[in-house]
């Protein structure tokens, strides 16, 4: 009988301890996996949400344990493609297909969250004190604020790892608890074998590969904001001629007075480096490039240019958001 009850309260404490597992204990896991390898490649589907309007890029991740990264966006719509890559000359915007990639003094990726990042989740979740944990039938899910100083409606996110610890979705919920951007992971390898020039910026652009013609045209049709802050009107646009096309400068006034440019692209035939004070934003179906008080972005077959002295970097994206997504839709 004494046999059988010490029996009994050896199962009831591995039922109710031995077999829990917690929130840091999958971390830990995680971060196992991440420390054992050198670097990784992720690919995946990344989603971008404004309203009802979703914007899909196919994703490629290349990271190597010395600081080295780059990130591959196509647009699943116009197969646009741009890469963020760091190394150690600094961090690069790149657009191919117009010749020319923006460079930046940046601590890009360790400035803020970024969801399509291994290091930067796990991070986010080793940071947060409160985070919540769920032991799912097939996933663990676990819940970290997270940290977007140029976004602050985005406010916490929920990462999901299969049973072996692997990475497999991020959702990113605003302050009304709406997912504006979505990870969706289809393979991660951790023992990725790279050249010793594969993230240097001369691997990525070959000045001597066939580009595009040299863009030419006109506006035809004129993109106004949606979005106007309270006492901000259009009080002049003004359209002038370039060498191979067209620009309109736009001046809106108000309390939150800002100049809006609209042009033509541009395609470099040799490769252009355009320093930069800002890092590089996902805006809807582009990655611009956000400074203090501006944000420029390409859309279609047209660049954009929207420059505040009074205007939070919130209420331009706000502002920029309005215009991407009409122009996105043409």
């Amino acid at each position: 009988m004494k046999r059988i009850i010490i029996m009994c309260i050896i199962c009831i404490v591995c039922f109710t301890g031995c077999g829990k597992i917690k929130g840091k204990d999958v971390v830990k896991e995680f971060r196992q996996k991440y420390e054992k390898s050198n670097g990784y490649q992720l690919k995946g589907k990344f989603d971008v949400t404004n309203n009802d309007e979703v914007y899909e890029y196919d994703l490629s991740v290349d990271m190597q344990k010395d600081g080295y990264y780059k990130v591959t966006f196509v647009n699943t719509a116009n197969q646009f493609q741009q890469i963020i890559l760091k190394n150690d000359e600094g961090v690069f915007l790149l657009t191919p297909s117009l010749n020319k990639s923006f460079k930046f003094q940046s601590d890009w990726p360790y400035n803020n969250s970024q969801i399509y990042l291994l290091d930067a989740l796990m991070r986010d979740m080793e940071e947060d004190k409160n985070l919540q944990f769920k032991n799912q039938k097939s996933s663990y899910m676990i819940q970290t604020k997270v940290s977007y100083p140029n976004n602050h409606k985005l406010k916490y996110q929920q990462i999901f790892l299969n049973k072996n610890y692997q990475l497999k979705k991020v959702n990113v919920y605003d302050e009304n608890d709406v997912v504006c951007m979505t990870l969706e992971v289809d393979s991660i390898d951790y023992s990725p074998k790279y050249s010793k020039d594969y993230f240097e910026l001369d691997s990525i652009i070959d000045s001597d590969q066939e580009m595009e013609e040299e863009a030419t045209g006109v506006i035809e049709d004129v993109i106004y904001p949606l979005l106007l802050p309270d006492g901000t009107k259009l009080v002049n646009e003004e359209k002038v001629s370039k060498s191979n096309g067209e620009r309109v400068i736009m001046t809106f006034e108000g309390e939150k007075s800002f100049l809006l440019v609209e042009e033509t692209l541009d395609v470099f035939h040799d490769f252009m480096v355009i320093p930069s004070s800002g890092e590089p934003y996902p805006l809807m179906d582009t990655i611009g490039v956000m400074t203090d008080n501006s944000l420029s972005w390409s859309s279609g077959n047209m660049e954009y240019y929207l420059v505040s002295e009074v205007m939070s970097r919130e209420e331009l994206v706000d502002v920029a958001q309005s215009i991407a997504g009409v122009s996105s839709l043409k």
